[in-house]
């Protein structure tokens, strides 16, 4: 019983040099898929944060400057 495995082990095709390179080629495009897509879903949150800081300065440029106020100075 034992010599058949052995047997079948021994009679399984072993990977080519071939098999190995497109393995490696689908597994380095999966990578670069992979890192655009973070790219891009890092651009898209630094775009929205950038966004809403541009808001928040001009609320912020909209309302009074209590601190040139107590120190009588004037600003733009």
């Amino acid at each position: 019983m034992s010599e058949f495995f052995l047997r079948e082990i021994v009679l399984l095709p072993q990977p080519t040099i071939e098999v190995l390179e497109i393995h490696q080629t689908s597994y380095e495009f999966y990578q670069e898929v992979h890192y655009r897509q973070a790219l891009e879903d890092y651009c898209q949150w630094y775009y929205a944060v950038a966004e809403q800081n541009r808001r928040d300065l001009a609320t912020m440029r909209q309302e009074a400057n209590l601190m040139s106020w107590l120190w009588g100075t004037k600003t733009k």
